[in-house]
């Protein structure tokens, strides 16, 4: 069947389960081992709840990475293999780079991690790449987005610190088009800074932040049917500015109830940039 004909029978809507927090005053904290392992996550008591996702293919060119908080995005790569770290790091990097720039008008962009992630646990293990995440979060905080920038150019942050920055994330599929767990993205502007709980990330060698995000029935959630690989979202988890633009987008991976029988596992490949204004 054609993608043509094949989308043409993607519904506009879906229900789905997608897994937010109870915000109990608990502490909240994952333990993230090395390539490959498993995030072990401890505090906090999961609150599924059942949602309305929209197909955002039906009004992808109305999205804007400053109001809403991501743009889907028409994007070819150069990439043979996405499984080899050295050609990720030759030539998908300086793409992400240029695509970012585009995309947010930043005048520099750093490229600093990218993760590969598969819901096929088989090809998680040879491959030592990480498992989805099933849960909605934004993956910086108002403390762990500067921060970041202070881990990774500790001779320039100040200076950069006191311009606008932000981290905008690209996320595709790999190889196949998407067909289990899609990535759902959350309309920046439908998110209230209420809704947000810090979530401590800690790693061998450093403490992060992320945000939790607690259910609220305002959220107005949207899905890419059967995303390409050569479609990107072009998403912002951080802005230091405070002027009403998206800051966060909160976004999680969910189980779909339209993915078909034997569909093949989800690969795909996040990225993360500081973007200097």
């Amino acid at each position: 069947m054609s993608m043509t004909a094949e989308l043409a029978t993607v519904p506009d809507t879906i229900e789905a389960t997608l897994n937010y927090i109870v915000n109990d005053g608990t502490k909240l904290f994952t333990y993230t081992g090395g390539p490959g392992s498993l995030d072990v996550r401890t505090g906090g008591q999961p609150d599924p709840r059942r949602v309305t996702l929209r197909n955002g293919r039906l009004a992808a060119d109305r999205f804007s990475l400053e109001r809403d908080g991501f743009h889907f995005v028409r994007h070819d790569t150069r990439m043979r293999d996405f499984f080899d770290e050295a050609e990720i790091r030759s030539t998908y990097y300086a793409e992400m780079e240029a695509l970012v720039k585009a995309e947010s008008g930043a005048r520099r962009v750093v490229v600093f991690d990218h993760t590969l992630r598969t819901a096929d646990d088989e090809l998680r293990e040879s491959k030592k790449i990480r498992e989805v995440v099933r849960r909605v979060h934004n993956d910086y905080t108002e403390w762990s987005g500067p921060q970041r920038v202070r881990d990774l150019l500790p001779d320039e942050a100040d200076e950069l610190l006191k311009r606008r920055f932000a981290i905008v994330q690209v996320w595709r599929p790999i190889r196949h088009p998407v067909e289990t767990f899609p990535l759902a993205i959350a309309n920046a502007k439908s998110i209230s800074d209420d809704d947000l709980v810090i979530s401590e990330r800690r790693y061998p060698d450093r403490v992060g932040q992320t945000y939790a995000i607690t259910y609220n029935p305002a959220h107005e959630w949207y899905w890419f049917p059967r995303q390409r690989r050569e479609e990107a979202i072009v998403f912002k988890v951080y802005d230091s500015l405070k002027d009403g633009r998206a800051r966060w987008t909160a976004h999680t991976a969910f189980e779909d109830p339209t993915t078909p029988p034997n569909a093949r596992p989800r690969e795909s490949i996040e990225i993360r940039t500081l973007a200097f204004f």
